[in-house]
């Protein structure tokens, strides 16, 4: 299998035009969608994942074409190598250094102690200690260096130990990170990777439980990512690191012991691409991150009641995919958001607000969006399990939409 690269570059949605938006079937592509150029995907596949690649509108507005079936993204199939999700991290950003001397690392406890979650385990030992640098614990600081060693010509990769404590360098990721490029005149670009794990773990406590996407989503000149399993974790680690665009990689805490088969062969994925996991007809479900595994529990319940919902993990928070989820609300007519962002000003309302301006016409009942409560993630288990949108939830809501 040759490298799978996708190109595309962050682009407004201003002037996205739904109507002429034309779902390809899943079964049959024309020839000149095989031949794109804005898409090189491998061969050695299996029939039926070359069959369900979808391409993109020939609109330059939209972002390129989602991933079509989980058979193609979790490689099970073929030669590969198993990995957990903060190994296929290590591995993607292991090769980005080996293939790049300008990718370097910086952050608290990255070095010999290998990183918080492990994700930085070894690198010092091979690439020495200048391009894995140990910070002191001084977010704002490293960040800012990170971002004006990208301005020189560097690729930096910075971690926060927790996302959080990222907020702690609000003013370099806003006011320079996601600037610098437009107020210089396009003199400088800012090729930086921030990542760092987040979400609501197991009793962690409210200030290392944060969802962070909300605070970040509306910097402009940022680009942002969340990664749900080993292979697109991996596949976004690399692509971020290859943008010219500052890029922020969200990880969730309770991920990082997935485990699953990835290619041995070099791959990326596509930076502004939704996946989908699981084709339905009659309603559309978007998630991402850890909320992609509840909405899969969920989904067994429903199709054991007769429903047919469609699974779509967004992945890229900024920009949204309105290419695939047009598509998909186009085929099923009602959507259900899920998400563990906070419910005021988070991801879905964003993302509700860009369906109903561009796909009103084609909804048979409100967008639903089930979210975190606005509320502090409490320490008690009990109490931190009701705050997050559970499997039992998504059931309900489904059902109510579909009457």
């Amino acid at each position: 299998m040759a490298a799978r690269i996708h190109g595309g570059a962050a682009t407004a949605l201003s002037t996205f035009n739904p109507k002429k938006l034309v779902a390809p079937s899943r079964t049959n592509l024309p020839a000149a969608a095989r031949s794109s150029k804005r898409c090189i995907v491998a061969g050695g596949g299996s029939d039926a994942s070359k069959k369900s690649l979808s391409v993109r509108h020939s609109q330059k507005l939209i972002a390129n074409a989602a991933v079509a079936t989980k058979a193609e993204t979790s490689a099970t199939t073929g030669t590969g190598h198993e990995l957990l999700l903060f190994e296929a991290l290590q591995e993607g950003l292991e090769e980005e250094m080996d293939r790049d001397p300008h990718v370097c690392v910086m952050g608290e406890d990255v070095g010999h102690y290998g990183g918080s979650y492990k994700v930085t385990k070894g690198l010092a030992d091979k690439f020495g200690d200048l391009r894995v640098l140990d910070t002191p614990i001084c977010e704002n600081a490293f960040t800012g260096m990170g971002i004006g060693a990208a301005m020189t010509g560097l690729r930096p990769v910075i971690e926060g130990m927790n996302m959080g404590f990222l907020l702690l360098a609000f003013n370099q990721i806003s006011n320079n990170c996601g600037m610098l490029h437009y107020t210089s005149g396009g003199q400088f670009t800012i090729p930086v990777v921030i990542r760092g794990p987040g979400g609501v773990g197991r009793q962690l406590g409210a200030e290392h439980s944060q969802r962070l996407e909300s605070y970040f989503q509306s910097i402009p000149g940022i680009q942002m990512v969340a990664c749900s399993t080993p292979y697109n974790a991996k596949g976004l680690m690399k692509a971020a690191i290859r943008s010219e665009n500052p890029v922020i990689l969200f990880e969730h805490v309770l991920l990082y012991n997935l485990k699953e088969k990835i290619p041995d062969e070099e791959y990326i994925c596509n930076l502004e691409e939704a996946e989908m996991v699981r084709p339905g007809e009659h309603i559309t479900i978007l998630t991402y991150s850890r909320m992609r595994y509840h909405v899969m529990q969920a989904a067994k319940t429903l199709v054991n009641k007769g429903y047919d919902p469609e699974v779509i993990d967004i992945r890229s928070l900024k920009p949204f995919d309105l290419y695939t989820i047009g598509n998909s609300v186009k085929k099923t007519h009602r959507v259900l958001i899920v998400e563990e962002c906070m419910r005021t000003g988070g991801i879905g309302a964003s993302l509700t607000a860009a369906i109903n301006e561009n796909f009103h016409d084609y909804l048979d009942a409100p967008v639903m969006c089930l979210s975190s409560q606005d509320v502090p993630t409490p320490y008690a288990g009990t109490l931190e399990e009701w705050t997050v949108v559970q499997p039992a939830q998504i059931v309900t809501a489904v059902e109510q939409l579909c009457q």
